[in-house]
C-alpha cells in the first residue's frame, strides 16, 4: 500500500492540471492599466483558444494577423511571397493611424536618411522604424505565440501611452520567421500533447522527432541564411530590412529548458570587430529596458554570456554590420506545454509571457532613444561613406562564370553597387 500511494503521489507531481491551461485567460499577459478597444477582436475570438493553451498553427496566426489589419486602422499588411509549402510570408506595418496614411512618404525620408545623409532632415522630428521579428527556429515557438498577444495590444491598447509609441514608431512586424518550421512544430506539440498535461521531461511531447521544426522546409537554418540569402524567407527579410533599414532589429528565439531568458549584449570578447563600439553601448543601453522589465515582472535573465556578436549571417548581428541595432532574445523553452525543470515548472504561457515582455521594451527604449538611434544611423552610413576609399574590387573568372553569376546575385540582393 506504501509503494502504491508513493506511486500515486509521483505519478500526480508530474501531471500538470489542465484545467490550469482552461482558466488562462489574457490577463495573464497584458499590462493590467490600460483600456482596450473592444472592437477590435481578441486572439481567441480567431484562433479558438487562449495563446498558450495549445501551439498556434501557422493558418490560424495568419488568419488573425489579416483580420487585424482589417479591422484597425493602425496596421496594414502585406504578403512578400511564399516559403516552399506555399504558406505566406506576412509583414505587417504597425504605427499611428496618421502615420499609416502617410506610410511611403516617411519611408523615403527614412531611407534618405541612410542613403543621402540628408542634413535637412530633423531627426527629432521622424519616427523610429523597428523590425520585429518571430521564432526564426520553427520549434522556438514562444516568440510566434506572443506575435498574437503583442499584435492585438499594439492594435487594441488605448490611453496616451500608446499613442505617444505609434506616433513615434513604424513597427515592422514579422508574426513568423519561419512558417514551415512553425507548422511542422505546433503540429507535433499538439497532437502530442495529453489532456492531463504531463510534465515529465521524458513525455513524448517534449521529445520531437527529426528532422524537428527549427528549419525550414529544405531543413535549412534560416538563422544562418541573412548573408547568404538563398532562401526565400531570408530573401523576403533582406528586401524589407533595405527597403526600410529598421533603426532596431529583435529575433526572439528559445534555448534550454533549465535556463532563463537571455537578451543581448553578447560575450563582449565576441563582438566582431567592424562592428561599431557605439553599437554595443546603445545594445547595453536598450538592455536596461529589458533588465527593468523582467524585474517588475520578477522573471530571471540574463546578459554578456552565452551568445555571441560575431557571424553577420545572424538576425541578431546582421543588422550591425549595416547601421541598426539587432537584438537576440532567448527564453528557455518548454518545448510542449509544461515541463518541469532544473528551476521548477516551465510553462508555455510562462514564455510566451516573456517574450510579450521583451517585444514591449524594446519598444519602449525606442521611442525614448529615438533621436539618438536615428542620428546613430545617419553617423554610421556617412562615416562609411567618408571612409571608402575611391577604388573598387574586380571579381570573376571566364573559367567559372556561374559562381561570379551567384556571387554578384548576392551582393545585388545586399545593395552592394556592382
Amino acid at each position: 500500500m506504501k509503494k502504491f500511494l508513493t506511486l500515486f503521489f509521483l505519478i500526480s507531481s508530474l501531471g500538470f492540471q489542465a484545467q490550469d491551461f482552461d482558466t488562462l485567460s489574457l490577463d495573464y499577459y497584458l499590462p493590467k492599466t490600460i483600456s482596450y478597444n473592444a472592437d477590435i477582436p481578441k486572439p481567441q475570438d480567431i484562433i479558438g483558444f487562449v495563446p498558450g493553451q495549445w501551439h498556434v498553427s501557422h493558418d490560424r496566426l495568419v488568419n488573425y494577423m489579416t483580420k487585424l489589419a482589417e479591422v484597425s486602422p493602425r496596421i496594414s499588411i502585406e504578403n512578400r511571397g511564399t516559403s516552399y509549402e506555399g504558406r505566406p510570408l506576412l509583414l505587417l506595418t504597425i504605427s499611428s493611424e496618421k502615420n499609416i496614411q502617410n506610410i511611403d512618404k516617411i519611408r523615403q525620408d527614412h531611407k534618405a536618411l541612410v542613403e543621402d545623409g540628408a542634413a535637412n532632415l530633423n531627426t527629432k522630428e521622424m519616427p523610429i522604424v523597428v523590425n520585429q521579428g518571430f521564432s526564426i527556429h520553427g520549434n522556438e515557438p514562444s516568440g510566434s505565440n506572443a506575435a498574437l498577444i503583442a499584435a492585438y495590444y499594439l492594435a487594441a491598447a488605448e490611453g496616451d501611452e500608446i499613442e505617444d509609441l505609434l506616433n513615434h514608431t513604424i513597427i515592422l512586424f514579422d508574426p513568423s520567421f519561419n512558417p514551415d518550421g512553425l507548422q511542422r512544430f505546433a503540429y507535433w506539440a499538439n497532437t502530442n500533447r495529453s489532456a492531463n498535461i504531463n510534465a515529465d521531461p521524458q513525455d513524448r511531447e517534449y521529445d520531437e522527432v527529426w528532422p524537428g521544426g527549427r528549419t525550414n522546409h529544405y531543413w535549412f537554418d534560416l538563422n544562418r541564411d541573412w548573408l547568404p540569402a538563398q532562401l526565400p524567407e531570408s530573401q523576403a527579410r533582406i528586401k524589407t530590412f533595405h527597403k526600410w533599414y529598421p533603426n532596431i532589429l529583435t529575433d526572439h528565439h528559445e534555448m534550454g529548458s533549465n535556463s532563463s531568458f537571455f537578451f543581448q549584449p553578447g560575450i563582449p570578447s565576441r563582438t566582431h570587430p567592424l562592428t561599431p563600439n557605439l553599437n554595443q553601448e546603445l545594445t547595453q543601453e536598450i538592455g536596461k529596458y529589458h533588465a527593468a522589465a523582467f524585474d517588475k515582472l520578477g522573471s530571471f535573465y540574463f546578459t554578456e554570456e552565452s551568445y555571441d556578436d560575431f557571424y553577420y549571417g545572424k538576425g541578431s548581428t546582421f543588422p550591425d554590420i549595416n547601421g541598426s541595432i539587432g537584438i537576440l532574445f532567448e527564453q528557455a523553452s518548454s518545448r510542449g506545454h509544461a515541463q518541469e525543470t532544473d528551476n521548477g515548472l516551465l510553462t508555455f504561457p510562462f514564455t510566451i509571457r516573456n517574450q510579450f515582455t521583451a517585444a514591449l521594451s524594446t519598444l519602449e527604449a525606442a521611442k525614448n532613444m529615438r533621436v539618438k538611434l536615428l542620428n546613430y544611423q545617419r553617423d554610421f552610413y556617412n562615416n562609411a561613406r567618408s571612409s571608402a576609399g575611391k577604388g573598387a574590387w574586380a571579381f570573376g573568372n571566364t573559367k567559372d562564370a556561374t559562381t561570379a553569376y551567384h556571387l554578384a546575385e548576392i551582393m545585388k540582393r545586399h545593395q552592394i553597387k556592382i
